[in-house]
């Protein structure tokens, strides 16, 4: 912990005061130098609600005293092919929220108003962290499995949580894969609906006609590519992941798909943030104080949590 100055917005940007921030894995990937370049001495955190306390100039569609989401995609060059075809996800010079851009772990953060959002008010402050990054990296990895009727998840964290009701209330069959062994997780993913849980070592009841995965462990590609029906989705949504075990091609065989999903864009977010309350999605939280961080991501890795964790300035 260390005091700094609060933050002063430049021109488009906002300083919001944080009153929630949401613990994620990719937070884990950042302070366990898995990730490439952070910014010097950067400020984690990217699932952030807090109140807009002043405004830079220029700043015309948000105001002092609004509600705002920031999420983990902090800013896009809006030039490139990938900006202008609805993809800014992709874009090269797209910086990013706790990674190259100060975060949530803080009190007070700064944040380009175009890439803040205002959040539903059915949901208080902490239960809406979650949705930051969580939500719509877990609504973007879902899409991408298509139609499927028989959805396997594989990691039941804070993700795994929000898709899975998404899911059922869609009319999905979800088959719940965790640690082996796992039988607490395996039992939360039931209480939400899930027709089967088990350990991801385990085959599922039914052929799937997807999976996404969640848990950064490489070898669990081949698993889902073997659990999936021919022409069926793997979908791999986490921003890194161990390095995938070489496997026999007949596993791909049969028009199979592996497919990887990366960042998010403001659409996501939107789509996302007006879904969400018809569900309507049910956010688990585990509070902690901000000055517990550590031992907040410390649970994350040790695979302590059941749903999210959202720190709290004290």
């Amino acid at each position: 912990m260390v005091e700094g100055p609060e933050p002063e917005p430049g021109p488009g940007q906002l300083c919001v005061g944080i009153e929630a921030c949401g613990v994620c894995r990719t937070d884990l990937h950042v302070v366990d130098g898995e990730l490439p370049d952070p910014a010097p001495g950067i400020v984690p955190g990217h699932e952030i609600v807090g109140l807009v306390e002043r405004c830079g100039s220029g700043v015309d569609t948000l105001a002092v005293g609004d509600r705002v989401g920031i999420p983990w995609l902090g800013s896009t060059c809006g030039l490139c092919v990938y900006c202008r075809s609805g993809r800014e996800n992709l874009c090269a010079q797209a910086r990013f929220t706790g990674y190259q851009i100060h975060g949530g772990y803080a009190e007070y953060t700064v944040a380009d108003a175009r890439y803040a959002f205002t959040l539903p008010s059915s949901y208080g402050d902490r239960e809406a962290a979650p949705l930051l990054c969580a939500g719509l990296i877990g609504y973007r990895s879902y899409r991408m499995a298509g139609d499927a009727r028989r959805l396997g998840i594989y990691g039941f964290g804070a993700a795994a949580h929000i898709v899975a009701q998404v899911a059922v209330h869609d009319g999905r069959e979800v088959y719940a894969f965790t640690s082996p062994g796992d039988e607490a997780a395996q039992a939360f993913a039931r209480e939400l609906g899930a027709r089967w849980a088990g350990g991801s070592n385990e085959p599922p009841p039914e052929p799937l006609d997807a999976a996404v995965i969640f848990a950064p462990v490489g070898p669990l590609v081949p698993e889902a590519l073997a659990r999936v029906v021919p022409g069926g989705v793997v979908v791999c949504a986490g921003i890194h992941m161990s390095d995938i075990p070489s496997f026999p091609y007949r596993l791909l065989w049969q028009e199979r798909t592996v497919r990887s999903v990366a960042n998010l864009t403001r659409q996501d977010a939107r789509d996302f943030l007006a879904l969400a309350p018809s569900v309507p999605v049910r956010t688990h939280v585990r509070l902690y104080d901000l000055a517990d961080g550590n031992r907040a991501l410390d649970d994350l890795r040790h695979g302590r949590l059941q749903g999210a964790a959202v720190l709290i300035p004290t």
